[in-house]
This record gives C-alpha cells, sequence and structure tokens, in this order.
C-alpha cells in the first residue's frame, strides 16, 4: 500500500470561511517526510513546552474576537495517509480537546473541514492565539514551515 505523507502549511484565521487554501510543504515521499518531521522536532517540542500557560489563558477566557486553536495530526484508518491540521478549540475538559478541524484537507479522506472532533491533549502539537488583528501567538511549528526548505 503507497502512503501519502502530507504537512501542510496553514494559516490559522479568524473563521472558517476565510481560510486560505493549504499547500503542501514538502514532497510525498518517505524521505522528504522523514526529514520535515526530523527538522521539526524542536518546534513541536516548543509548542508542547509553552501549551499550559497558553491553555491556561484559553480556559480563563480569551477576550473578544481571540480564537484558540492547536495542531494536530490526523491519520486515515489503517495509517494510510496523515497530515496536520488546525482545530479551532471550543472546549477542553477532562484531558480531551473539543474543538472543530479548521482547514481544507489534502491527503487524509476520513475527515473534512469544519467536522467536529475530540482527541486527548497528549495528541496537540502546536498551539496558536489569533488576535482580532490575525496576529498570532505561539504557532510554532507553522512559523518554522513557512521557511523551511527541504534539502
Amino acid at each position: 500500500m503507497k502512503h501519502a505523507f502530507v504537512l501542510l502549511a496553514l494559516i490559522p484565521t479568524l473563521a472558517l470561511a476565510e481560510r486560505a487554501a493549504d499547500k503542501p510543504a514538502f514532497g510525498t515521499d518517505k524521505k522528504s517526510y522523514d526529514a520535515l518531521m526530523k527538522a521539526e522536532a524542536p518546534y513541536i517540542a516548543k509548542g508542547r513546552a509553552t501549551y499550559p500557560a497558553a491553555k491556561k489563558r484559553f480556559l480563563a477566557g480569551l477576550p473578544r474576537g481571540y480564537s484558540f486553536e492547536v495542531r494536530k495530526r490526523l491519520v486515515d484508518p489503517g495509517g494510510a495517509a496523515f497530515e496536520e491540521v488546525f482545530i479551532e478549540v471550543d472546549a477542553i475538559k477532562g484531558g480531551k480537546v473539543f474543538g472543530r478541524i479548521g482547514n481544507e484537507l489534502g491527503a487524509v479522506r476520513s475527515y473534512r473541514r469544519g467536522q467536529r472532533i475530540s482527541f486527548p491533549e497528549s495528541e496537540v502539537l502546536d498551539w496558536t492565539i489569533v488576535h482580532p488583528d490575525g496576529r498570532e501567538e505561539g504557532n510554532y511549528v507553522g512559523k518554522f514551515i513557512d521557511t523551511y526548505k527541504p534539502r
């Protein structure tokens, strides 16, 4: 079975309808994927390390017009395809994140944009707080991918 590996250069926005089409950040072969996973590992570590403080702010209530998003890897059944997406967070309770998929999917076919989803917080790769004017806090992985140049 051929595996599809897609990591999207995702840009969080204020509403689902405003999301731009995402473009793959690298080739779909396993070697390209493995190289990117190695390169982005420090940024995932930073996102995970700073997530508790961002979560605390979200739970305390963000100001009006702000949104909280987390980055998660989705996998099709059987592992045939996977990609990273933003989840627009509605709630975090009992160690689980509840939200909606915030972008179009490229490789993964068993999920869709806007779909409600819940998952363990341990699957959070990164986080973003989006300000009403579009500025972002966090999004360490996304900012890295914006500058990533495969060798």
